[in-house]
């Protein structure tokens, strides 16, 4: 992709699933990654070996670097300091991927007040505190840069016993938008992908189980789930110069599934 190569991206939750597919997908692009995590440095250190597995052809003159963060997003102090650190040790914060994401499933009348502050504050609270910064500094430094917000088939698709996660995302659309409007003319752009069902570790419980996995792809029109590097390429092209006349889109990957896959065959008078 045109345009990332020496650029520095910031992914937060990149410690496994999605995330770590844009960090390895960015790093063989030719960016510096930054790969924030927020319990588990094991898994974010295996991130960190295969972007360098896959961007590094020649490990002595490897010209792209990785570095480890802890922290957890829907913190202020840590969001600024995610931000911060990252600026001091590359010396620019070009890529911003607003990734961290969690979800709780119950019904609607039976969430508890303290799981919806907590899907809020990771899923759509983090983003808009990293975003903040992110803007914050591209402005200071007179540069231009990107933001991608991974969002889901939910900001527009309703979950019934997910309704948190749904709002979350919702609002990560409302905010892809508005921060696109405010600062395009700034050279700053700002996007999401909806993923749809994709292969991933928080999704586990239906990946598998066949009965499971069959049921769920019944639903894509497509007839299979996506996967992570799926994801990350996406994402890559719209991080890059490839993309450059986009700002404010939410790029849905789903294989049909936003397409009403119950109208695939006519019902209705």
């Amino acid at each position: 992709m045109k345009g990332l190569v020496g650029k520095t991206a910031l992914i937060t939750g990149a410690s496994s699933g999605i995330g770590q597919a844009i960090a390895i997908r960015l790093a063989e692009e030719g960016c510096n990654i930054v790969i924030n995590y927020r319990s588990n440095p094991d898994a974010a250190e295996d991130t960190r070996r295969q972007a360098m597995e896959k961007a590094c052809k020649d490990v002595e003159n490897c010209g792209v670097k990785a570095l480890l963060l802890k922290g957890d997003v829907s913190k202020e102090e840590d969001a600024i300091a995610l931000v911060q650190q990252t600026i001091d040790h590359f010396g620019q914060l070009d890529i911003l991927i607003n990734n961290a994401g969690v979800q709780s499933e119950s019904p609607s009348d039976a969430i508890e007040a303290d799981s919806f502050d907590w899907v809020l504050g990771v899923n759509l609270r983090g983003a808009y505190l990293c975003a903040r910064e992110t803007i914050k500094h591209l402005l200071a430094s007179d540069r231009p840069g990107s933001i991608i917000n991974i969002s889901s088939v939910h900001e527009i698709i309703p979950r019934p016993q997910y309704l948190s996660y749904s709002i979350s995302k919702g609002g990560m659309g409302n905010m892809t938008r508005t921060l696109a409007l405010e600062y395009a003319a700034k050279g700053i752009r700002v996007n999401g992908i909806g993923p749809g069902a994709t292969v991933t570790p928080i999704n586990d419980e239906w990946t598998d189980d066949p009965a499971k996995k069959a049921e769920v792809e019944s639903h894509i029109p497509m007839g299979r789930a996506g996967t992570s590097e799926e994801m990350a390429a996406a994402v890559a092209f719209l991080a890059s110069d490839e993309a450059a006349y986009i700002t404010g889109q939410t790029l849905y990957i789903d294989g049909g599934l936003t397409l009403y896959a119950d109208f695939r065959e006519a019902w209705s008078a």
